[in-house]
């Protein structure tokens, strides 16, 4: 009868059925990988392998920002005064869309290059509504109502002239153009009608300039 360590014994000098000889192994193929496919498949679905750290965004780490601070009553306040100054001041400078193109540019020129008689309507009108009292003498009001008729025919004269100015240089400078002269015109009168200091937009040239 056999004791448990020879029984052991004989078991270790048996050869085991179920080991591998070396002679048995067959080394597998190794397909090299160049760069390029690999930076093939990592494009395609690259997920780092566990242990290696992992690519921080460029934001990580950041601080957040502090949420801004609520204006007060007088800030807010000052920062629509600013804003209102700024969009008038440009408004000045440059104008508004009526304002843009050529032909309007050069209207513009024609009637700041001049002194016009409609610069000087609104305070005849202001005369001639006071002197027109049925209050003031027979004479204030005759003067007064001669005063007004003289306005209005200068600047019925004025005007003429004015687009007719206008409407020659526009076909001689910009015989392609599509501008309605109707328009034009009428927007030359408007501007001639206005004090200069409060044109916008502010005048480019000066009076007596030949345009």
């Amino acid at each position: 009868m056999c004791t448990g360590r020879g029984w052991l014994a004989t078991l270790a000098g048996v050869p085991s059925l179920f080991r591998r000889k070396s002679a048995d192994l067959v080394e597998e193929p190794v397909t090299p990988v160049t760069t390029d496919e690999a930076s093939a498949a990592r494009t395609r679905g690259y997920t780092p392998a566990k242990g290696r750290e992992t690519p921080k965004r460029p934001g990580a780490g950041r601080r957040p920002t502090a949420p801004a601070r609520p204006l007060t009553k007088e800030e807010a306040r000052e920062q629509r005064r600013k804003a209102r100054a700024e969009a008038a001041a440009e408004f000045r400078r440059e104008g508004g869309p009526r304002d843009r193109g050529p032909e309007r540019r050069l209207a513009r020129d024609v009637v700041d290059s001049r002194r016009t008689v409609g610069t000087w309507f609104f305070g005849g009108a202001l005369i001639v509504l006071i002197g027109s009292n049925q209050a003031m003498p027979a004479v204030v009001r005759l003067v007064s109502n001669i005063v007004w008729g003289a306005l209005a025919l200068g600047l019925v004269v004025d005007s003429i002239l004015i687009c007719r100015k206008i409407g020659k240089l526009v076909r001689e400078r910009f015989p392609r153009s599509g501008e309605r002269m109707g328009s034009l015109y009428l927007y030359a009168i408007m501007r001639s009608i206005t004090f200069r200091r409060m044109r916008a937009p502010a005048p480019q040239v000066a009076i007596g300039d030949k345009i």
